[in-house]
């Protein structure tokens, strides 16, 4: 069973900067974690689940949603299963419940259910 754990948010002011990284642990040596793609969804209190950021398995592809496209960057350490978020300029409209997803596949996706594994989130609140 694959385990994903976030980490890094907090409480900023608008146009300061946050890092969120995912760790994941439980893959077996054959088909480890840097094998999947990576993405990172936010979750404002009464909205829907939105996707913000993917990262293929071999980091040669990354895609952004338009909200966040020139402030955030998604990298990945494959040696220490780790995918993370930097978020710069964080604006109030950023703030939500992060997660980090395991993709089905090598790439990532925008749709949060072709997604396998899910981590339980991390708050981030920006305030004005």
């Amino acid at each position: 069973q694959v385990q994903l754990v976030e980490s890094g948010g907090g409480v900023v002011q608008a146009g300061e900067s946050l890092t969120l990284t995912c760790s994941a642990s439980g893959r077996t040596s054959g088909h480890p974690s840097s094998m999947y793609g990576m993405g990172w969804f936010r979750q404002a209190s009464g909205r829907e689940r939105e996707f913000v950021a993917g990262i293929n398995w071999s980091s040669s592809a990354t895609v952004y949603a338009d909200s966040v496209k020139g402030r955030f960057t998604i990298y990945r350490n494959n040696a220490k299963n780790t995918v993370s978020l930097l978020m710069n300029d964080l604006k109030p409209d950023d703030t939500a419940v992060y997660y980090c997803a395991q993709s089905s596949s090598r790439d990532y996706y925008g749709t949060a259910s072709l997604y396998d594994y899910w981590g339980q989130g991390t708050q981030v609140t920006v305030s004005a």
